[in-house]
């Protein structure tokens, strides 16, 4: 009897241990957070069913209702930006272990779904090998639209970093936006955003805005201030600024044109004016074929 019970609290302990692991996680990484306060759901719907997990140059708020993270948070400087462009990319998808089975996405949820696993924390502002690596969490990953992902996407998220190594230091909480009544889900389980977004903060001078864009083909995007963004989203992601911070959105440059599938990030060519010129360079392309066809 008396070692039932203490295989019985052993399992007890382990069991709040682990609960806990999460909470603990967040708590010792304030360093992520703008301020060290964390976003604020606005919209008590969100709640249920969330967990927080810290990373090492990121941090988190899951919902196993979506089964995708409700905002990434980062810190990103000059210093981390060069740091993670030593980094070589190496795409290592894997679940989160930390979270329960029944409310984490698999690997089997996203094979044929049509989508991209999106980062919202990106592969590309890690300034290590190990922290590049817990960016492919699962927990960090929503499903995207491939052509949004790897041109406009990519584009504003290369923008970002350019603009926290002109700054100096740049806070960013980065996430999904399910709007409508019908919230469609790949394989039934991880709901599909139907927009993204993701606020700057600089603190040096005390402005910010969010970027948004429609998790769809079109390219679209336009800024919004921080005020909007609770709005549309239901979560106050810089909760220490200022009302009059949060209501006049910072001027936010044009995203750049994506190196992925033909582009060119090297430059700082925008994202418009690069759709524009592979637009007339295809309409050339066509005519030239039109005239060989005819003659």
């Amino acid at each position: 009897m008396m070692q039932d019970a203490g295989r019985r609290a052993v399992v007890l302990l382990v069991g709040l241990a682990l609960r806990a692991e999460p909470a603990e996680a967040l708590e010792s990484c304030p360093r992520h957070f703008a301020g060290g306060r964390l976003p604020v759901l606005a919209d008590p719907k969100l709640a249920p069913d969330t967990v927080p997990l810290c990373f090492d140059a990121f941090a988190i708020l899951f919902s196993g209702r979506a089964r995708t993270p409700l905002y990434a948070a980062e810190r990103l400087t000059r210093a981390s930006i060069a740091a993670a462009r030593t980094v070589d990319r190496a795409d290592a998808f894997h679940e989160e272990e930390r979270l329960p089975f029944r409310t984490r996405a698999d690997l089997s949820d996203y094979v044929h779904s049509g989508y991209d696993r999106g980062h919202m924390a990106p592969a590309a502002d890690m300034p290590t090998p190990e922290a590049q690596a817990q960016s492919f969490s699962l927990a960090n990953i929503v499903p995207q639209d491939r052509t949004a992902n790897r041109n406009v996407w990519s584009g504003i998220e290369e923008r970002v970093r350019r603009l926290a190594i002109r700054r100096g230091e740049l806070f960013v909480v980065t996430g999904p936006i399910f709007s409508g009544t019908a919230a469609r889900a790949i394989n039934g389980r991880v709901l599909v955003p139907t927009q993204i977004y993701k606020a700057i903060y600089d603190p040096a001078r005390g402005e910010a805005a969010a970027y948004l864009a429609g998790n769809d083909a079109t390219g679209e995007w336009h800024a919004v201030s921080i005020a909007a963004l609770k709005e549309a989203v239901g979560i106050d992601v810089f909760p220490g600024l200022p009302d009059a911070a949060k209501a006049k959105a910072m001027s936010l440059p044009e995203p750049l044109a994506s190196s992925r599938d033909g582009g060119r990030a090297g430059t700082d060519e925008s994202f418009g004016s690069w759709a524009k010129r592979a637009l007339h360079r295809a309409l050339r392309h066509l005519w030239r074929d039109l005239m060989r066809s005819i003659f």
